[in-house]
């Protein structure tokens, strides 16, 4: 794998289920990965173990050597010492150098989707993450016109604005 790399990261951040606990207690603070990642977006949805499970607002992104990752950046990412981290980093990436970049994205968790109380509009969430989270994982059973509204709907996070927009009026929402 060619670490030096650009890859972007869009909304979703996929994680290990073995992670999951550790992000919703707050000890793992940050995830590091292999490779120059851009991100094209402050605020991502976690998913770990085939759902999601926190709404994230990124605070920091750091790109760094694989030699220069400390035991700082190690804790931040859950782990006790550099050279735990650097296991988990060979299990997950294989072969790592000591010249390869990693990119360090450090986050706090800002909702817990795992405690979403039902008596809430759209469960707690905005409508704009009520869409991705369809669009994401029950996209195969939509029709077009479904996934139009819905990835318009990512765009406005307003029901009412998307019903004008792709409807002309509120009331042909209902058709």
């Amino acid at each position: 794998m060619v670490s030096h790399q650009v890859k972007f990261l869009g909304r979703h951040l996929m994680v290990k289920g073995e992670y999951v606990d550790d992000i919703l207690s707050g000890r793992k603070k940050a995830t590091i990965r292999l490779g120059i990642v851009k991100l094209r977006y402050k605020e991502l949805i976690v998913h770990g173990g085939g759902k999601p499970i926190a709404k994230v607002r990124v605070t920091n992104v750091r790109y760094k050597r694989v030699a220069e990752l400390t035991d700082e950046d190690a804790r931040l990412d859950g782990f006790r010492n550099k050279d735990e981290l650097l296991e988990a980093l060979k299990k997950a990436y294989g072969e790592i150098k000591p010249n390869d970049y990693v990119t360090i994205i450090e986050f706090e968790v800002i909702q817990d989707l795992s405690k979403l109380e039902p008596q809430h509009p759209y469960l707690g969430l905005e409508p704009a993450d009520v869409a991705r989270l369809a669009l994401r994982y029950l996209k195969d059973r939509m029709n077009k016109e479904e996934i139009d509204v819905l990835t318009d709907l990512t765009r406005t996070n307003s029901i009412r604005a998307t019903s004008i927009r792709l409807f002309g009026d509120l009331g042909k929402r209902w058709k």
